[in-house]
């Protein structure tokens, strides 16, 4: 078998992508998506039509201004999603506003509403992952929406008290960053890792093994990778969420992938339980320079695309 045929043994594989074409042709489990996919998305034509119609659909709408355009990007969204659904059999990940990060109410009051559009278009919750950044508010938020049957998946995830505090509110799956961490320690070491020494994979096995030892049911879903030996070395993650690029890679080779994470194996790690509430958890991100860093600017980056989007949108009309 090639290598993502060989890692899907261990493995659920995830399609991180907008493009229809790749999801079909690796055939994934689920799909993320995200504002900065979307975005690039639309810019080809073959998508633009998903865009006019959503554009078109709204536009005998009594809301004008803001309101209007995130309408239309709400609907963009919801249109990505069910087309999606008919590709993959399993879920699709829909992203809240990047802007409603810190806000409990508003995140949500969203994720009801991208639901509802979902179920209005007859699609099942149960095939739905709300996409919430992991801060301290969008861990409250998402354990509000888990307890109302709205399944969360909580991204750009960096550190363990962030997924503590997911694993606490009982989200259905975390996605902590890889290649985003690679990149701050190669930045500010001048090092490249490989293999276990990479920073990204030892994160998310600490992650991984800790919800394991203590019995947590929120899935780890390794994302955000640079190569494949990333991926190699988190054989045996709950999920994985590979670009196009990475799978081509995997499947035009032939390398022998080994299951490196392992429930059984997790009750072996030294780690003890941390007790977390707010204050700790405020204050065990701002001693973890990188995951406050890479957290702030990963919610910058999601809502600056979010906005040219909303500009997209406001010149179609």
């Amino acid at each position: 078998m090639n290598s993502l045929d060989q890692l899907k043994q261990f493995t659920t594989v995830v399609a991180d992508t907008g493009d229809f074409e790749s999801i079909r042709a690796y055939t994934p489990q689920d799909a993320t998506t995200n504002p900065t996919l979307i975005f690039k998305a639309v810019q080809h034509p073959e998508y633009r039509p998903l865009l006019e119609k959503a554009v078109a659909d709204n536009r005998g709408s009594s809301l004008s201004g803001a309101a209007l355009h995130r309408k239309v990007i709400d609907d963009l969204l919801i249109a990505f999603g069910r087309q999606i659904l008919s590709i993959v059999p399993g879920r699709v990940s829909t992203e809240v506003d990047a802007r409603l990060s810190f806000d409990v109410e508003a995140t949500v009051d969203k994720a009801r509403y991208l639901i509802g559009l979902y179920e209005k278009a007859g699609i099942s919750r149960d095939r739905i992952l709300i996409k919430i950044a992991s801060t301290w508010e969008g861990a409250q938020a998402a354990g509000v929406c888990q307890k109302e049957g709205i399944n969360c998946n909580l991204t750009l995830l960096f550190s363990l008290p962030q997924a503590i505090a997911c694993a606490e509110a009982g989200v259905r799956l975390i996605s902590p960053f890889v290649g985003r961490i690679y990149d701050y320690y190669k930045a500010q070491t001048g090092k490249s890792y490989a293999g276990a020494e990479d920073p990204g994979v030892q994160s998310v096995n600490r992650i991984f093994n800790y919800y394991k030892k203590f019995g947590y049911h929120t899935q780890v879903m390794g994302a955000s990778f640079r190569n494949t030996g990333q991926i190699h070395e988190l054989a045996g993650c709950d999920l994985l969420t590979i670009s196009p690029d990475l799978l081509k890679e995997l499947q035009d080779s032939t390398e022998p992938v080994v299951r490196k994470l392992d429930p059984a194996l997790a009750a072996q790690d030294p780690v003890e339980k941390i007790a977390l509430c707010e204050k700790s958890f405020r204050w065990m991100l701002n001693e973890d320079a990188m995951a406050t860093d890479k957290l702030a600017e990963g919610i910058r980056k999601f809502a600056a695309d979010i906005e040219e989007l909303e500009r997209i949108v406001a010149a179609a009309f």
